[in-house]
């Protein structure tokens, strides 16, 4: 099995795009430089998504913007829960006061 930790560059990626588009098969790509087919092809299709085309998935960029969003809404929903805790715990604290009417 692979090791799931190799990274490639955008560069390394364009390249292996246009190699593609120049007419080479993803599997040729794959003995000569290592990335699996299967990788090359999904990163052909992620190209044709970011240049308008391709089978209507999100573009890199809706990608990024909807990852940020989601640890945006994590992060509210945290502070959201830690504000109401903090606001229970006052409601506590700050009740009736038990106080001797001094009379």
């Amino acid at each position: 099995m692979a090791d799931k930790s190799i990274r490639y560059t955008p560069e390394f990626r364009r390249q292996m795009v246009d190699l593609v588009r120049s007419g080479r098969t993803p599997a040729a790509l794959h003995r000569e430089f290592g990335p699996s087919a299967w990788t090359i092809g999904l990163w052909v299709k992620q190209a044709a998504r970011d240049a308008g085309k391709g089978d209507g998935g999100l573009t890199t960029a809706e990608r990024e913007e909807l990852n940020r969003l989601r640890r945006e809404n994590k992060k509210l929903k945290e502070e959201r829960e830690i504000l109401s805790k903090a606001a229970a715990w006052f409601a506590t604290e700050s009740g009736p006061s038990k106080r001797s009417s001094g009379s």
